[in-house]
């Protein structure tokens, strides 16, 4: 993923489709998937909603340039987006700059959360698909 600041940058299909194929083959990020509870969660508070808390999450978790404890803010269960950062490479700004090729140092722009927010709702998107009610 580029870090051009963008407003498109990334966040379009065939790179999301082709992020989340690169991450399939990593055992650690394909071996995650949400919690009945989280789907639950997720399937009741409508798309919408979740994308709200993705974009906030991500903005406060991981978007300033030195987040407070990076590499630990993002919890592994409590919410569809924290398991899904985990399975998307966007829970700590190490992550995120092996995956997604955005240094640490600065902050995240509005455009580049955008784009890590798509990720995140393509993932869980298709983990409710992969796991009907």
């Amino acid at each position: 993923m580029a870090s051009s600041g963008s407003a498109s940058v990334g966040a379009d299909e065939a790179w999301i489709q082709g992020t989340l194929a690169r991450l399939g083959h990593s055992r650690f990020r394909a071996g995650f998937s949400l919690s009945a509870k989280d789907r639950a969660y997720a399937r009741a508070k409508g798309k919408d909603t979740i994308n709200r808390h993705a974009h906030e999450m991500l903005a406060k978790r991981v978007g300033p340039a030195h987040p407070f404890k990076d590499g630990k803010q993002t919890p592994y269960r409590g919410h569809p987006v924290f398991t899904a950062q985990h399975a998307t490479a966007t829970c700590c700004r190490g992550c995120i700059e092996r995956w997604h090729h955005i240094p640490r140092g600065r902050a995240l722009t509005d455009a580049e959360v955008d784009a890590l927010a798509r990720l995140v709702m393509a993932w869980i998107e298709r983990d409710l698909v992969n796991h009907p009610a």
